[in-house]
């Protein structure tokens, strides 16, 4: 029989997870949202507790305790706050992409930092986006050369995810510019090498501080290989970090619905509350459903990854996971904001963040219309063309 549900050990871990969930991230939402990071407190308590390396195999320094844990973990956070996870050291996309991108001496490297509990300082970065598209071919702006041993970057890159705080990153550049998608490379950057040239405010996730960097003949300190086969590397990279962001959105979903609910049951209309008139009710009825469906989508994905089972399934499974998340987190953020009435718009009622935040977390990663396509091309035995599968400035600025 397949379960989901938590195992006895992981269930010890999301009790942690949840308490620190409520107590502490739940209260201070505005706090980090104002800001714009999370606090560094916090962060010392997350890297104390080891959570963003709970994915990571134990020979690089991590706890081993495979995808669906992370995932597990990310939904409890972002139930005291989605946008929290974001701001947080290791939470980003780097250490996946190391793991899947890096050998494993590179990912070693890159990824044994984080291992340290005092580490709270140490953060990384996910240079893919751009703003704009090239004008005349697929591909990114952004070009990689070839100078001696080394490699020279030139181009800027754009709505990188805590881009002051990151000491190194992984920046993904064109090598072959007639191979289009197909001919990328990631890099790996140290932070002094590269110029942040602005930042963005952002419809939510405030705390995530992103903004842009330029890079001006930086050289790299290390090329990502993809262990053979690049593209099919960041295709795998991105359909594993989309199954994380979706994790956060079902935690979203979640803390929506349960506020909501409760409005629901203590304001009152013509004598009762107004979760008692059928057309309340039935909303409410749907978005738990929608919450519940997302949740086990998203941990059947991990479950997947984590049993290797055949890629193509797996990546089947993330993309189903991934589109409904997103969708799921919209609908849950929009109805709570609207079952608030008047109230819901008001900056004193979190609802309202919750919306702002679950659009923004749309775009962190693939989007529900990327994973479609990724969904369409699996089931129709399509070639991945990453072009159309992967987050490109064509079809949408990602925030990572």
């Amino acid at each position: 029989m397949i379960s989901f549900d938590p195992t006895e050990d992981q269930q010890m871990i999301l009790e942690t997870v949840a308490e620190f969930a409520k107590t502490t991230l739940a209260p201070r939402a505005r706090e980090f949202e104002k800001a714009g990071a999370v606090a560094e407190d916090v962060c010392r308590s997350i890297q104390e507790m080891s959570l963003a390396m709970a994915a990571i195999p134990e020979d690089l320094g991590g706890q081993g305790l495979g995808l669906l844990s992370a995932v597990l973990i990310n939904e409890e956070l972002a139930y005291g706050d989605p946008a929290a996870p974001f701001g947080m050291p290791g939470f980003g996309g780097y250490l996946l992409a190391a793991l899947e991108l890096g050998t494993k001496e590179q990912a070693r490297e890159l990824i044994e930092p984080f291992a340290d509990p005092e580490a709270h300082e140490q953060f990384g970065g996910i240079a893919w986006s751009e703003k704009k598209a090239h004008p005349e071919r697929p591909g990114f702006q952004t070009t990689a050369k070839k100078d001696g041993d080394s490699w020279v970057l030139d181009g800027e890159k754009a709505f990188i995810g805590n881009v002051k705080r990151a000491k190194t990153f992984i920046v993904f550049a064109q090598v072959d510019e007639a191979a289009g998608w197909s001919g990328l490379g990631a890099f790996v950057v140290n932070a002094d090498a590269v110029e942040v040239t602005g930042m963005h405010e952002t419809l939510g996730l405030d705390c995530a501080g992103f903004g842009d960097i330029k890079l001006a003949g930086a050289k790299a300190e290390a090329r990502l290989e993809g262990n053979g086969d690049f593209t099919n590397s960041v295709i795998r990279f991105w359909a594993k970090y989309g199954v994380l962001v979706a994790a956060r959105q079902v935690g979203l979903s979640r803390v929506a619905f349960d506020i909501a609910r409760e409005y629901c049951d203590i304001r009152k209309a013509f004598g009762k509350p107004i979760g008692h008139f059928q057309a309340v009710a039935f909303n409410l009825a749907d978005r738990h459903m929608d919450a519940e469906a997302a949740r086990e989508l998203v941990r059947r994905a991990a479950w997947a990854w984590d049993q290797g089972k055949k890629e193509k399934r797996a990546l089947s499974y993330s993309a189903q996971a991934v589109a409904q998340a997103h969708e799921v987190a919209m609908r849950c953020g929009n109805d709570s904001v609207q079952l608030h009435g008047g109230a819901g718009f008001m900056r004193d009622v979190i609802v309202e963040k919750l919306m702002r935040d679950a659009k923004q977390i749309g775009l962190a990663g693939p989007t529900a219309e990327q994973m479609d396509q990724l969904q369409a091309a699996v089931e129709l035995g399509a070639e991945l063309d990453p072009a159309l599968v992967l987050p490109t400035p064509e079809v949408q600025a990602i925030f990572t």
